[in-house]
């Protein structure tokens, strides 16, 4: 048996030995702590009109969700009412997990070399994701690329929504760190 204290994600060791170097030299960094790194991601999946109408919907779509994380998912609520959507406050509708440390590079892991290959007519994640202080958004149609989810027990197909939080201080260098995590992005 595989001892919890000896073991390191793939990716965690690859930025270590790899990744951080190569940046630094990119960008010309003279200190170690000035080359970028992945701090979070968080991940989200919103309900919205079949919450509001069933309230079980929410509960599944935090089950599913901590079936991908491997952590338990919080549901999230309506901060306000909103009467043209049939929203009261509190209401929940939908579920989201933030993932660091260990469980967030084994979670990019699977990202990138299981569920993004599964995705159909997959041509690569939009560059245009970025927000201006280097962090990275992205979506997906369908929750079930990821090999948690059994097709046959699911009830509903949700979208899901990744960001990804750097401590990039420019959109280029957030990019560069990513697309050596091998995110594919689209030409």
């Amino acid at each position: 048996m595989l001892d919890q204290a000896d073991y390191t994600p793939r990716l965690k060791a690859q930025y270590a030995e790899t990744i951080k170097p190569a940046l630094m030299e990119e960008f010309g960094y003279k200190n170690a702590m000035q080359a970028p790194k992945l701090t979070k991601i968080v991940l989200n999946i919103g309900a919205g009109t079949e919450a509001v109408r069933d309230s079980k919907k929410a509960k599944s779509a935090q089950d599913d969700l901590t079936a991908i994380a491997g952590q338990r998912a919080v549901v999230t609520k309506a901060k306000k009412s909103i009467a043209g959507f049939r929203v009261r406050e509190g209401m929940p509708l939908g579920a989201k997990v933030t993932l660091r440390g260990d469980r967030m590079y084994e979670f990019l892991d699977r990202l990138v070399t299981i569920a993004l290959p599964r995705v159909r007519d997959f041509r690569g994640v939009s560059a245009n994701g970025f927000d201006g202080r280097g962090n990275y958004n992205m979506g997906l149609k369908e929750h079930l690329v990821f090999p948690e989810i059994n097709f046959d027990q699911i009830d509903e197909n949700w979208g899901m929504d990744i960001a990804f939080v750097t401590t990039a201080s420019t959109d280029a260098e957030a990019k560069s760190l990513l697309k050596h995590f091998n995110l594919p992005f689209a030409a």
